[in-house]
């Protein structure tokens, strides 16, 4: 071992088990350097600053004195120069001193706002219909949601959009006043987007409902609702009628509707919209565009026409569906992302549930089957099953493949009438 590391000191060599224990060195050197920079920096400020006095005081012997006018004003007649020239304003001309100040006046009271000749106010076609729509709770398996609803009769019916209570594992009814009901299911018409409800309430106050076909381009609309929740509840919006007989396509069909500019939000949906004589004209359905939408696109909104509605709702409440509905017999449910790759099943409509006495019994589709194609419409959930039926009528018969345990089978099967 060398000599040079024998040391009885363990300090010696300058390292000892958590690091290093030399003393530091010194800098006396580099402090004086930063002292002497410092100073310099403190010379040249105050230089600086000397400076910019002498020059302040030679600019203020330059400026005129008490009484004489810097700035030159011709007294050219405005005739002569060709405009019209303003004199400059002085303390006397400011209102309220030298600064200009907004000032108040008094404004005359609210008046009625009549949209068209002959029509009611917007103030009162507010406090006829606000007693008439209600607000729609649905409890949903995976969470809630909200809608609009519009009183039909006062044994308690009410109409609301069929997307709204889509799924619901149960259903409320907040009215107007406060009170708060347990709703039932009385039907719905997913192709029109309708549904009814039914509370068990007494001398509620119905909605008058107007004739859609006697409305024009231009004409005033309001609409009444929820948007974007209960806590707005009661909001009314207006605007014109857009356009009429507006085909619009939506999940594989085409609905007929009222096209507007009243603002509707998600909330709105199942709320009315109301013509200038206060009558009920169309239920709100759907817009185009969100606040998010890339397109920024605004003011188009559509509405179910009243004439459809009457036809819709009549047949619901008397016979619990709407006649001339293709229906395959069976019901199913999209077949989720998750589903597909733990129990490898594919994209399609996984049939939970077959009608009696149904073409599809007859063929031998059980539940646990996966709806895969029907005609040349490939499915891959309800949405799918439900464009594809559009296109048919009752008394068909259309080729549909399904999965079993990983094999395809093809059949031909009748559609019957789908009885809700």
């Amino acid at each position: 071992m060398d000599d040079r590391y024998e040391f009885d000191d363990p300090w010696a060599t300058g390292v000892y088990e958590t690091g290093r224990t030399r003393p530091p060195k010194r800098h006396t050197g580099c402090v004086a350097g930063l002292l002497v920079v410092v100073i310099l920096l403190t010379g040249v400020v105050s230089l600086l600053g000397f400076l910019n006095v002498q020059l302040a005081a030679g600019l203020s012997s330059d400026q005129p004195e008490d009484g004489d006018i810097a700035l030159e004003i011709s007294e050219t007649a405005p005739e002569e120069t060709g405009g019209d020239q303003q004199p400059i304003p002085t303390e006397e001309t400011l209102p309220g001193g030298t600064e200009p100040r907004v000032e108040l006046e008094t404004s005359p009271q609210s008046v009625p706002n009549v949209p068209q000749e002959g029509g009611m106010s917007l103030q009162d076609i507010y406090e006829k219909n606000i007693p008439s729509v209600v607000s729609v709770i649905c409890t949903l398996s995976g969470g809630s949601s909200t809608g609009t609803g519009v009183v039909m009769s006062g044994d308690g019916y009410i109409i609301t959009n069929a997307h709204v209570v889509e799924g619901a594992v149960s259903i409320h009814v907040l009215l107007t006043d406060g009170g708060y009901h347990e709703a039932a299911l009385v039907g719905a018409d997913s192709v029109s987007d309708l549904a009814v409800l039914r509370i068990e309430a007494a001398e509620l106050i119905p909605a008058e409902f107007g004739d859609s076909t006697a409305l024009k381009v231009g004409d005033s609309v309001a609409a009444i609702g929820d948007p974007l929740g209960v806590e707005l509840r009661g909001t009314m919006t207006n605007g014109i009628v857009s356009a009429i007989n507006r085909d619009v396509a939506t999940g594989g069909r085409t609905l007929t509707l009222i096209q507007t500019n009243a603002a509707l939000n998600s909330g709105n949906s199942g709320g009315p919209l109301i013509n200038c004589y206060g009558q009920v004209v169309g239920i709100n359905t759907m817009k185009i565009g969100v606040f998010t939408d890339s397109s920024g696109v605004e003011g188009i909104g559509f509405a179910i026409p009243s004439t459809t509605v009457q036809d819709i709702v009549n047949q619901l409440i008397t016979q619990g569906y709407v006649s001339g509905r293709p229906s395959l017999g069976l019901t199913g449910q999209t077949v989720s992302t998750f589903d597909q790759y733990y129990f490898r099943l594919p994209a399609g409509l996984y049939i939970d549930a077959v009608e009696a006495d149904s073409p599809a019994e007859a063929l031998g589709i059980e539940a646990g089957d996966v709806l895969v194609r029907v005609g040349d419409t490939r499915i891959s959930g309800a949405d799918d099953l439900e464009a594809a039926l559009y296109s048919y009528e009752v008394g068909d018969t259309v080729t549909i493949v399904i999965v079993r345990n990983g094999q395809y089978y093809q059949a031909d099967v009748e559609l019957t009438e789908a009885k809700g």
